[in-house]
């Protein structure tokens, strides 16, 4: 089960202590827990669209320095995927290096220059490849001077994965990800377009020796606020939906069955 491999691994505690830790000493955070389904998902070498269940937690805060991104996703899927349960964590640190230089370093469009640094980790439970991946990232970011925020980042990536029927941790080549991360509000409409694309380099040879492609991963959000007319307060509780084109997933190649996925989504997260 992923939620006790969570545990089994420490990575829970690491979780609180990320989210803890940065509460106290930050100028601002804001917390989430959500839910999303769609019934059009897809994965490798499978020829089925999938539905999931996914529940979600999430923490983003900044202080003197930079900020921080949590994303803590559990999904659940139908039995045309086993009936499988997985666990995904993404966490990324952008240090803001005009605020440590105690300089300037805004220029044309950007407002300002930063170093992300993070992970990514995942636990999968189906009965075919049953992922189990590890990913650190390090690279610039651009602060682009927009409302609400748009960060523009390059980052290496040092990934490695040990699925089933393989006996070791295999690590891909070092490959570079073109990465955009967006939360733009609409006006005063009540409306936020938010969501990230990643483009990532092929990453060499698979773990079974077979070649890797360039993924597009692109998730968009429109999101309303609903808890301004509840009388919730402003952004407590919103609705949305929410679209996902992922190309060549996880680094599949194109003539792979379910290496690319179309799928919409409807989203409701509460703020905290």
């Amino acid at each position: 089960m992923p939620i006790s491999s969570l545990r089994r691994h420490g990575l829970l505690a690491g979780v609180l202590l990320v989210t803890g830790g940065s509460t106290l000493a930050a100028d601002w955070s804001d917390n989430s827990i959500g839910y999303r389904y769609g019934t059009r998902f897809a994965e490798p070498y499978n020829s089925q669209d999938i539905s999931k269940n996914i529940l979600n937690f999430q923490h983003a805060s900044g202080y003197k320095y930079g900020t921080n991104f949590l994303n803590v996703d559990l999904l659940m899927s139908d039995r045309k995927d086993d009936n499988a349960q997985e666990a995904y964590l993404t966490y990324r640190h952008t240090l803001d290096l005009g605020k440590i230089s105690g300089r300037d370093l805004s220029f044309g469009p950007a407002r300002g220059v930063g170093l992300t640094l993070g992970l990514d980790w995942n636990t999968k439970n189906d009965n075919s490849y049953a992922s189990k991946k590890r990913m650190w990232v390090i690279g610039p970011t651009l602060m682009m001077d927009v409302p609400g925020f748009l960060n523009v980042s390059v980052l290496a990536l040092f990934e490695s994965n040990q699925p089933k029927g393989v006996s070791s941790r295999y690590r891909y080549d070092t490959h570079p990800m073109l990465n955009l991360a967006w939360g733009i509000p609409l006006g005063t409409s009540g409306w936020a377009f938010e969501g990230y694309m990643n483009y990532i380099a092929a990453k060499g040879k698979n773990e079974f020796g077979g070649a890797t492609a360039p993924e597009l991963n692109f998730d968009g959000q429109l999101m309303y606020d609903v808890g301004t007319a509840m009388g919730l307060g402003k952004n407590t509780f919103r609705l949305g939906l929410e679209y996902q084109y992922w190309r060549n997933k996880f680094g599949n190649p194109g003539n792979v069955p379910g290496s690319l996925a179309k799928t919409p989504m409807v989203r409701a997260e509460y703020h905290f």
